[in-house]
């Protein structure tokens, strides 16, 4: 007898439909898997029999063909243990024949319970744009599962009580839908707050406008000024996760298994900190089967790179198409893949390799030709992508001892929470989500300048030799200072401000 079971396979972020056919016939005793399986599939065999030998089933000596179809889409992990143990006792007639807009999702253990499996939300998601009515899947996952709309969520603690449900001897609750509002914190926590840090109020403005807009940000300064635990503390003043936003950084999580069980949605805005020595495939994503990289685990929030220059010129030349256009396109044989990576970039670097050629109490050591080399590990175009310079300098006692605290974080997140609030309106009918994913189109509607600005501008286009590319993110940023100031114009002051914070002269 042959039974056919609805299943999932994931493939970059998305999910595709996979049938699991299961044909129970007189043979010699085996199991075979085809359909062009991985390795943790061809071990589900081990793990499916004694999944239902737990379950008080008796698996005959047959010859038990399982096939995963379309055989030419390669099948990796053990969510497709669950589909093949319902497929044999639907093939044994254990069960009555599975409903085909039933979905079956998950990874058994050797007594029968269904564990924690990656990658549910996207197949969650594919399983209700394709005109499935219900998916069965571990217990541990359904609370992530139960964040997708218009579809029955069922949880499945063990085998066993699966072949209760199906015969109608102990039916199973649906999963009760998991509310956005009910996984976010009123009032979120953090492990650092701006007001530890002491001085440095130029470079906390910068942070500010980075996070109102988007905008990357480059840090220089001597060592112990300060540039790393600026960049902690900048997630605390990041505006609020949207839904659409937090379904797609959990979805980004939930293929790469880094979902904790107990946090079924990404509510909070990520940070990432990739050491200096992380390879170049670690970084923007690959593999023989493409996974997403620390760019793409970083969408919606932010990269920190410490030590900018020590990172290999491979990898940070990497990050050039991704900086622009938001997502990193992956090609392999198998195919061509593409993941989001809308990130706010935060680098940090010394001015040369002692780190103190920018210090006026420590006398540098290096020569300018070691100076020159340094910088230069960081090529123009990269540097041409940031929008914001600025110098850390070391912070003087009468600062460090202050007792007065400083501003919080939560007030500077009010200001930064208000700008996207403004950027929210102007771009509801755009893809764009803050100032700096404006298009050419978007610059010349909402970046309009007074005359005097324009003056400034020419000034500045023709003294710095700005490219295009350096033109219109002057206008971005000057947009979102114009936000964080509540104007509606962007005035020459702006403008201004906007200016100092491009490097002097690209490297």
């Amino acid at each position: 007898m042959i039974s056919k079971i609805s299943s999932c396979a994931v493939v970059g972020l998305d999910a595709q439909r996979v049938e699991v056919e299961v044909d129970v016939a007189n043979g010699l005793p085996s199991m075979i898997v085809v359909g062009l399986p991985d390795k943790a599939v061809q071990e589900a065999r081990e793990r499916v029999r004694s999944a239902i030998k737990s379950a008080g089933v008796s698996v005959p000596s047959k010859r038990i063909v399982i096939n995963l179809a379309p055989a030419d889409l390669k099948k990796e992990g053990p969510a497709y243990d669950f589909p093949i143990a319902v497929g044999i006792l639907a093939g044994l007639g254990v069960i009555p024949p599975v409903d085909p807009l039933s979905l079956f999702l998950g990874e058994l253990s050797l007594d029968g319970e269904l564990r924690h499996t990656s990658g549910i939300l996207p197949m969650v998601i594919m399983a209700r744009d394709q005109g499935f009515t219900r998916v069965f899947l571990p217990e541990v996952n359904a609370p992530e599962a139960g964040l997708i709309e218009g579809i029955e969520i069922i949880g499945v603690s063990a085998l066993n009580e699966l072949i209760l449900h199906l015969n109608g001897e102990h039916r199973i609750a649906p999963q009760v839908p998991t509310s956005f509002s009910d996984l976010q914190q009123a009032e979120p926590r953090f492990e650092q707050d701006m007001s530890v840090v002491r001085g440095q109020e130029q470079v906390k403005r910068v942070l500010e406008i980075s996070a109102a807009g988007g905008h990357n940000v480059l840090m220089s300064g001597p060592p112990g000024s300060g540039k790393t635990l600026l960049a902690r503390t900048f997630p605390s003043i990041l505006p609020t996760l949207t839904i659409e936003e937090a379904l797609e950084v959990s979805k980004i999580y939930s293929v790469s298994g880094l979902l904790p069980p107990d946090r079924p949605l990404i509510t909070t805005r990520p940070y990432r900190s990739p050491h200096h020595t992380t390879s170049r495939n670690a970084l923007v994503g690959g593999g023989g089967w493409p996974k997403p990289g620390e760019i793409s685990l970083a969408h919606r929030g932010v990269l920190f790179l410490d030590e900018f220059p020590e990172f290999p010129s491979p990898s940070l030349e990497a990050l050039r198409q991704p900086l622009e256009d938001g997502v990193v396109t992956i090609s392999r044989v198998q195919g061509t893949l593409t993941f989001p990576a809308r990130f706010i970039l935060i680098a940090a670097m010394n001015p040369c390799p002692c780190g103190y050629a920018t210090d006026p109490e420590r006398s540098c050591q290096c020569t300018p030709f070691q100076i020159a080399k340094y910088q230069k590990r960081i090529s123009g175009p990269l540097l041409d992508r940031i929008d914001l310079h600025i110098s850390v300098p070391r912070v003087k006692y009468d600062k460090l001892s202050d007792e007065h605290p400083a501003e919080p974080s939560r007030d500077i997140r009010t200001r930064v929470q208000n700008a996207r609030d403004i950027q929210r309106v102007r771009f509801a009918d755009s893809p764009s989500v803050a100032n700096v994913d404006m298009s050419a189109r978007e610059i010349r509607e909402v970046c309009v300048v007074d005359g005097a600005g324009q003056d400034l501008l020419r000034l500045a286009v023709s003294q710095m030799h700005l490219s295009g590319r350096a033109y219109h993110r002057i206008l971005k940023l000057s947009r979102t200072i114009a936000d964080l100031s509540l104007s509606e114009a962007i005035r020459s002051e702006h403008i201004a401000e906007a200016i100092q914070y491009r490097p002097k002269e690209v490297v």
